[in-house]
């Protein structure tokens, strides 16, 4: 199936908040456009970590041996050709409170757009993919810590309001590897080489203040290409440029924060296929194996998350490439490396992408979706949060 054109989505989004709603474009505008090597060496840098410095792109255009002001000319080219998504802080959902999970959903194979509609609504749905399987539409969502419903209680909603035929919840378990991070310089065999492998993040709520919410609010979103980009969110919380980076070097060590990166549209920079390879490993080796599997260069996202009868899977690898081919050769490199071949494996590639936003954190949009949706859950448990309360 070919991706939604512009016009298709305008009518197939409902009316959300602008920020929160992606714009799709049709194979032909979103399809890759040429970059030189400077451009991908850039790209590298960027997507690896943006530096907390007053000046950072001063200190990448000495690192990529630029000047300063062509650096910033090409990252503004990059970014108005929709190639870098946006420059942004990429905060940690778990640690930050909120319940977040993939789910896999069962819909009208004729007509997904409908369910995809009204999934996209969530201000927490900040993937939705449909893919070729019988559970056809694929997305993850986020509710706050305060949310009204919980994260069960808006599936239910969810699967109501869109007729979902059936719905498997898949929340993380472990997580081994997720690093949104695409080799722009090598080919095929670099995305198939390991790297160093790291330790399975710890997903834990983490303690934070008013303050930590006040930077969250003031720097999530686009930063813009100029000499300071942090100044903006630092005056708007009351802070020297200096604390507020401190401030931010510190949020890293509590894992709150797990850093400053460019983001890019895959397909316009050239990564035109994603493969979601699902493994059925034995329970025992699932630690071993996932964390081996989240070394390969070309995963983004490896996780382990439970199985049912009818999906034996356990392990998921995100495998991107600049084609099919190249994706099936990630894959194709970790069935041999483990041995996992047949029924022990199987490959679900995107057809549309629906929608895929970064996630805002402490906004209002949550409670305005829950009042809307389900306005007498929403006020049920708001009446029930007050009674706790006034007998406190």
């Amino acid at each position: 199936m070919a991706e939604l054109t512009e016009t298709e989505t305008e009518k197939a989004e409902p009316k959300v908040n602008p920020r929160a709603i992606p714009k799709l474009r049709s194979r032909k505008g979103g399809a890759a456009i040429p970059l030189d090597d400077t451009d991908k060496r850039l790209m590298n840098l960027m997507q690896s970590s943006f530096p907390l410095d007053p000046e950072p792109f001063r200190l990448l255009a000495e690192e990529a041996d630029l000047p300063l002001e062509e650096l910033k000319e090409r990252t503004q080219r990059l970014l108005d050709g929709r190639i870098i998504r946006e420059i942004t802080p990429i905060f940690d959902t778990r640690t930050l409170g909120y319940s977040s999970m993939l789910v896999a959903a069962k819909v009208d194979a004729d007509n997904p757009h409908r369910a995809a509609k009204i999934i996209n609504s969530h201000p927490g749905v900040s993937h939705n993919y449909l893919r070729d399987h019988e559970f056809n539409l694929w997305f993850t969502i986020a509710t706050p810590p305060d949310s009204k419903l919980g994260l069960e209680g808006t599936l239910e909603v969810l699967q109501r309001l869109t007729g979902a035929e059936s719905i498997r919840q898949l929340p993380t378990l472990t997580m081994f590897k997720i690093n949104m991070n695409l080799e722009m310089e090598g080919g095929t065999d670099a995305l198939a080489a390991k790297v160093e492998a790291v330790p399975p993040r710890e997903l834990e709520r983490q303690p934070y203040d008013e303050t930590d919410i006040a930077v969250i609010r003031a720097l999530q979103g686009p930063m813009a290409v100029v000499d300071r980009p942090y100044d903006e969110a630092a005056a708007e919380v009351g802070m020297s440029t200096e604390d507020f980076l401190e401030h931010l070097r510190a949020m890293i060590d509590r894992k709150i924060l797990r850093r400053v990166a460019a983001i890019l549209f895959h397909r316009r920079a050239g990564f035109s296929a994603n493969g979601m390879g699902v493994w059925k490993v034995d329970p025992a080796d699932v630690p071993d194996t996932g964390g081996r599997m989240a070394a390969v260069r070309g995963i983004s996202h490896c996780y382990e998350r439970p199985t049912y009868e009818d999906w034996p899977y356990s392990v998921f690898t995100m495998a991107h490439g600049r084609s099919k081919e190249e994706c099936d050769a990630v894959l194709q490199s970790i069935a041999d490396e483990h041995g996992l071949h047949g029924d022990d494996r199987a490959v679900l590639y995107s057809s549309t992408e629906f929608k895929k936003i970064r996630l805002r954190y402490f906004t209002e949009d949550y409670e305005a979706w829950e009042r809307e949706h389900a306005p007498e859950a929403f006020e049920r448990a708001a009446g029930s949060e007050q009674q706790v309360a006034s007998s406190e």
